[in-house]
């Protein structure tokens, strides 16, 4: 399996924090973002990355390959999304699809700050599966409705709070057949309707009604949080401090 890990925002919403460095270099308990986000992966038993990149990306490509230089068993893939200031994430996983277009694959944003048992859980899965947290839902999270099987119905920023499960964690396991539809509705997505400003769960939404969808993995027992404002940042020092005594 091949992890794929979407490097490329600005996160505007965390100025001044990354005027200089990109998000995923934060650290949060002395380890930057990217690299829990590797460990992770790795633990999963995942060698080989396609890491796609565009603000600051010469940072991330020198992080990453001073990581590789001392995790000699791993390989690093970069891809660069040149117009990320005019693109939304969908962009950055079409991207993806030059190396893992139709191949098995652990999908992960490079920001996420979560329990690594948690992407674990996700990889070991046999299917498509999405990680969920169960949690009050408001306004701004991808939310996730699912049916009497616990598979996925809807997932947008959009549905109805009190009908969805929970919030998606951002942590995706893609089978190759799921991966082969995927590419081929992103393709029409980007190529046939310029839709490159929209987040990749738009194609996951698209892809329902032609029998393709996630089953959910509760991973609500799993430390997870979401760092969008300086705020965030320093409520999550603490938070991770209280998680891991």
């Amino acid at each position: 399996m091949t992890g794929v890990i979407l490097a490329a925002g600005m996160a505007k919403r965390l100025r001044p924090l990354t005027d200089h460095q990109p998000k995923c270099l934060l650290k949060v308990g002395g380890r930057t973002l990217l690299e829990r986000t590797v460990d992770a992966m790795r633990q999963a038993g995942i060698t080989e990355f396609v890491v796609v990149t565009g603000y600051l990306a010469e940072q991330i490509r020198e992080f990453l390959t001073q990581y590789a230089a001392e995790h000699q068993d791993i390989t690093f893939h970069f891809l660069h999304n040149s117009d990320y200031e005019h693109n939304n994430n969908i962009y950055s996983l079409w991207m993806a699809g030059e190396v893992v277009r139709g191949r098995e694959f652990l999908l992960m944003d490079s920001d996420i700050l979560c329990d690594p048992a948690a992407v674990v859980r996700i990889a070991q899965e046999p299917g498509s599966a999405l990680a969920l947290n169960r949690h009050e839902l408001g306004e701004e999270e991808i939310k996730v409705i699912v049916d009497a099987n616990g598979c996925i119905t809807e997932i947008n920023k959009t549905c109805n709070p009190k009908d969805a499960m929970g919030e998606s964690v951002g942590i995706e396991h893609m089978s190759t057949t799921y991966s082969t539809a995927l590419y081929r509705e992103l393709d029409q997505m980007i190529l046939n309707e310029g839709l490159i400003d929209v987040f990749y769960e738009r194609a996951f939404e698209r892809l329902i009604p032609q029998g393709h969808t996630f089953r959910v993995v509760d991973t609500t027992d799993y430390f997870s949080y979401e760092l969008d404002t300086p705020e965030d940042f320093e409520r999550a020092q603490q938070l991770w401090e209280n998680a891991t005594q």
